[in-house]
């Protein structure tokens, strides 16, 4: 029997089209002799849609005449049910759209990569590909990422970080923070954002409240990091769980100007946008010497365990080319084109990738049903308290 995947993307961030690229690069690599692939793509809005239209990136050039060929659905916040719904049900159709085995969140951004999603997964029992609800959270927010990876030795460039509020109240005492602490230049970055967006190099004082007033009308929270100079950002990405991964190849994108922009990321290649990450123009493997790329392989996987990441993240990071020093930038739970290329140079095709994260999804789930999660006894009634298991269905259901 073939297994229903379900394939969610888009979502109410930044990078909802970003993501939609990713899924479809996705489902095309997909063995279709073992899935059945069911798109669910979450609207800008938050509605989730469903239906064969969306396997065609060129159809979302008319969003509304895309979701007219689709069905509004949802999951229910109930443990165990692991249907998809139709929202509005005709005379001759049942209430349930598709039964679903197993999830691969192709999503990016806040309200997406950030656990928001997982969490809804989690709540209904639902199996799922990738970095559970507290890792993409801490994956997603620069500054928890950073407070734990400095925790646990690896390392990163100095950086301070406030809140919008903060910045409205008391302008003159964060500038001078920034000041005393990091000096110029420095980058500001929104803490829970990715894709390069609302990021901007700052050399003055005037730079530095323009790039924070930039960054806040994405954010709550900023975080200001010391800027590498003479830098050279490597990437890397990690494959496996919290206990057992592998890293991939290195890889060095090539950037236009001071960072590595949206632009840069998504817009290469002769403006091709729907090839996605695949339009970064790269040198890959990265020409480095061997202990630097043994460095940085297990920095990547040092940094997934650190974070207790499952599926394939990338990490990022920064080479200071004038001391040597190497930092993680950041990581990436949910990377673009699920980091693909670099698993292609690993010997890992996109088909073959997928496959893991699904294996990977399915014995999260199975481990997770061993777990004791309640009292099988209610402590009411006097009586005493054993502990009890999920278990269910879902042991069951993945038992071999």
């Amino acid at each position: 029997m073939k297994t229903n995947v379900g394939v969610v993307f888009g979502g109410r961030s930044v990078e909802n089209e970003i993501s939609v690229i990713t899924a479809n690069q996705m489902m095309h690599a997909m063995d279709a002799e073992k899935y059945n692939i069911i798109p669910i793509y979450i609207t800008k809005s938050g509605e989730w849609y469903s239906g064969d239209a969306l396997l065609k990136v060129e159809n979302y050039r008319d969003t509304k005449g895309l979701l007219a060929q689709c069905e509004q659905v949802y999951v229910r916040p109930v443990y165990g049910d692991t249907n998809l719904y139709r929202c509005k049900k005709g005379f001759f159709q049942k209430e349930v759209y598709a039964k679903l085995d197993v999830v691969v969140p192709a999503l990016h951004g806040t309200n997406c990569e950030d656990g928001t999603f997982q969490g809804v997964m989690e709540f209904a029992g639902i199996p799922y590909a990738g970095c559970n609800t507290l890792a993409s959270a801490n994956g997603m927010d620069k500054i928890t990422m950073k407070m734990i990876l400095k925790e646990c030795g690896i390392p990163v460039v100095d950086y301070c970080w406030f809140s919008d509020k903060e910045w409205f109240d008391k302008q003159d005492a964060v500038v001078d923070r920034v000041e005393e602490k990091l000096g110029y230049p420095v980058i500001v970055k929104p803490a829970n954002l990715g894709s390069s967006v609302g990021i901007k190099a700052a050399h003055n004082k005037e730079e530095l409240v323009d790039a924070i007033e930039n960054a806040i009308q994405f954010t709550n929270r900023i975080i200001v990091e010391k800027y590498v100079q003479k830098l050279k950002e490597v990437n890397c990405a990690v494959l496996g769980n919290y206990y057992d991964c592998q890293p991939s190849v290195c890889e060095v994108p090539v950037r236009s100007g001071e960072i590595l922009s949206y632009q840069d990321k998504y817009m290469n290649g002769g403006g091709k946008q729907s090839q996605g990450m695949q339009s970064t123009v790269r040198e890959i493997p990265a020409n480095l010497p061997e202990e630097t790329t043994k460095f940085i392989q297990n920095a990547a996987c040092e940094t997934f365990r650190a974070l207790a990441c499952d599926g394939v993240s990338r990490i990022d990071f920064i080479i200071d080319e004038a001391t040597g020093d190497i930092f993680v930038n950041e990581i990436n739970t949910i990377p673009g084109s699920l980091s693909f290329y670099l698993w292609e140079y690993s010997g890992i095709n996109f088909s073959t990738l997928v496959d893991k994260l699904i294996e990977i999804a399915i014995r999260r789930q199975q481990d997770a049903c061993n777990k004791v999660v309640n009292y099988g006894e209610n402590i009411f009634s006097g009586k005493g308290v054993g502990g009890a298991k999920t278990g269910g269905k879902f042991g069951a259901k993945f038992s071999k």
